[in-house]
């Protein structure tokens, strides 16, 4: 009985560092970021994309791979994606993990997979959200924004929205409306990733992280 009991504790031991393991090694987040870092790079493959003024003048970014969005008249979004902003010395922060969901209304037949885009002018947009959550179009507006790679498409276009909106679609139907849409800290994703101690606005306001995943991200932001 005795040498049951050792053999069973190791295993149950083993089992619950699998679990914890499991739970705790951020492959999906990992994955999140990744596909956040293709986004980008496809975006720069585009003729026409974001223009580069754009990002210099404005603070806050948001990158969500395959948004669904889908419905029949009346219809629904979920996405889940990463949130950055600029730092005071010009750098990027590390990315935070967001939600994105909200329905629509109009006609429309279809599900859709967007890569979308949200560029902030203010990074307070962002980073004020705590343990909250707010809306496009009801916080702040979001309009359709500007294209053009190079400063003078940019310039000559007055960039006077809170957000900006670049979506990227594959499906039935072109164009996406994200305005009314609730946009949210995914603190499970944040807190897997890099720890129950860091909370959003940590994330926000640092630059440390040296994984490899997050190296690729921010360089391919400074690329597009």
């Amino acid at each position: 009985m005795k040498k049951l009991k050792f053999l069973v504790f190791p295993i149950l031991l083993s089992f619950l560092f699998v679990l914890v393991s499991a739970k705790t090694d951020g492959s999906k987040e990992t994955e999140r970021i990744h596909k956040a870092s293709n986004v980008l790079r496809d975006f720069g493959k585009m003729k026409e994309s974001i223009p580069h003024q754009l990002l210099e003048d404005y603070n806050g970014i948001v990158i969500i791979p395959g948004l669904l969005n889908a419905g029949f008249i009346a219809g629904g979004k979920r996405g889940r994606g990463i949130a950055m902003v600029k730092l005071d010395n010009g750098k990027w922060s590390d990315p935070v993990f967001i939600t994105l969901t909200g329905g629509s209304f109009g006609f429309q037949i279809g599900v859709q997979s967007v890569d979308l885009v949200l560029v902030f002018r203010h990074k307070g947009v962002l980073t004020k959200v705590k343990n909250g959550d707010f809306t496009i179009g009801g916080d702040v507006s979001a309009a359709a924004g500007p294209y053009g790679r190079n400063s003078t498409a940019s310039t000559d276009y007055k960039l006077e929205a809170e957000v900006y909106s670049y979506s990227h679609s594959r499906g039935l139907f072109a164009g996406v409306s994200i305005n009314g849409s609730n946009l949210g800290i995914d603190k499970d994703a944040n807190a897997s990733y890099y720890g129950s101690a860091m909370n959003s606005q940590d994330i926000f306001a640092s630059s440390a992280s040296n994984t490899e995943a997050v190296k690729i991200l921010k360089e391919s932001l400074e690329a597009l």
